[in-house]
């Protein structure tokens, strides 16, 4: 006998709540029965939302992801996107000291080929059963392993450090010679030397628990930046296929820039408002309206479920407004180390030659209440003044 359909209620109750406080709320409903009428019936989407229903409107948006990498007939923003460098062994290949990481790296490397060399496996027995998993003298991940068992070293070159974007306003050296990093993504087309210079707009990727995050970078941007990080850059490079028949009166360089943005978006942008429009114009159009307050409040569910989508400008003077407004965030996020500090916030030691060492910062005490116009860096350095709106600010 077939039954009907089910039928599935919901209340909600409210973020944030302790435990204590929501079983409170349930015992005062007292039974099922008397929660009904504060109850609705659930029905979901076309998409399968049931809860949080994403906007219709923004599948009719422009997509900043295209269907296929490096497609140069794309109908998105963008002509490639990839995910954050993801290392799998974070803490082999950044430090804030280059010397250190030097050693650090080398130091891996050496044990490693050592081990290809002299590692000895029986018929049968996995390679991963019989090295050490002493992470004081090597990370392990699935891809090192495969090279350890083919028996494949690895080359250690100084012009193989980037800086990295770790974490947000939080540079390190990294190391990204090859086979030492798990997944590179196309990052070595976005910045595949030292010397070659590129943007890149990283945003929060798709099922990250926390709000939508934007957040522009010239460095090398690692897959955590921001939760799970998806980036989109202003160029890439390909190898010049001239290189190998280069001698020495050659001038050209070993590199090719291409655009990350598409020559689509470029003519319907044009399109609205007129033939001087760039490709950098639009790069910053998009880092403009990503942090627009009004596009993440309306997208919001959109956002956790998919990749952003770009609205076009109705008119001429809206696209050059959230252009310049994207331009002026991105100078202020890329060069924030050359910033002048706040006028009225001041460090405070009693020593000519304090520890730099941070233990653990805390706000200063005024009796019993904390005082978060000030933070102890540690017992040799407070800083004072520091203005309260200064907790509003999050990174998107």
């Amino acid at each position: 006998m077939s039954k009907p359909p089910a039928t599935i209620y919901y209340h909600d109750i409210g973020d944030y709540l302790s435990r204590e406080q929501k079983l409170e709320i349930v015992k005062s409903f007292d039974s099922i029965a008397n929660m009904k009428n504060e109850m609705k019936i659930l029905q979901p989407n076309r998409h399968g939302d049931w809860i949080s229903h994403r906007d219709e409107g923004f599948e009719e948006l422009i997509p900043l992801a295209p269907k296929k990498k490096f497609d140069v007939k794309t109908q998105s923003v963008f002509t490639v996107v990839s995910r954050g460098f993801e290392t799998a062994r974070d803490a082999w290949i950044y430090n804030f000291s280059k010397s250190l990481l030097t050693l650090k790296i080398k130091g891996m490397v050496d044990f490693y080929n050592d081990l290809v060399v002299n590692l000895k496996v029986s018929s049968g027995n996995k390679t991963a059963d019989v090295v050490s998993m002493d992470e004081t003298v090597i990370k392990w991940s699935s891809s090192l392993l495969a090279l350890l068992k083919d028996r494949i070293s690895i080359n250690f070159s100084p012009l193989d450090f980037r800086i990295a974007l770790y974490r947000p306003f939080s540079k390190h050296h990294a190391y990204c010679g090859e086979r030492v990093i798990h997944r590179r993504g196309q990052f070595d087309q976005f910045f595949p030397t030292q010397k070659h210079e590129n943007l890149v707009i990283c945003v929060s990727s798709v099922g990250d628990t926390g709000p939508f995050t934007v957040l522009m970078t010239d460095s090398l941007p690692d897959l955590h930046l921001m939760g799970t990080t998806q980036c989109f850059p202003l160029y890439y490079y390909d190898k010049n296929e001239q290189t190998q028949q280069m001698n020495l009166f050659d001038t050209d360089e070993e590199y090719v820039r291409r655009d990350g943005i598409s020559d689509f978006i470029l003519s319907h942008v044009r399109e609205l408002c007129g033939p001087k429009v760039t490709k950098q114009d639009i790069f910053y159009y998009v880092y403009g309206v990503l942090h627009s307050e009004q596009y993440r409040a309306k997208f919001a569910v959109n956002l956790k479920k998919t990749l952003p989508r770009l609205p076009l400008p109705e008119e001429s003077k809206l696209f050059w407004s959230f252009s310049k407004a994207g331009a002026e965030l991105a100078e202020l996020h890329l060069k924030y180390e050359t910033l002048p500090p706040h006028p009225d916030v001041r460090e405070d030691s009693p020593k000519d030659h304090p520890d730099c060492r941070v233990r653990k910062m805390r706000f200063a005490k005024e009796g019993q209440e904390e005082n978060k116009t000030a933070i102890v860096y540690n017992n040799d350095i407070t800083l004072w003044n520091i203005p309260l709106e200064a907790y509003d600010y999050v990174v998107n």
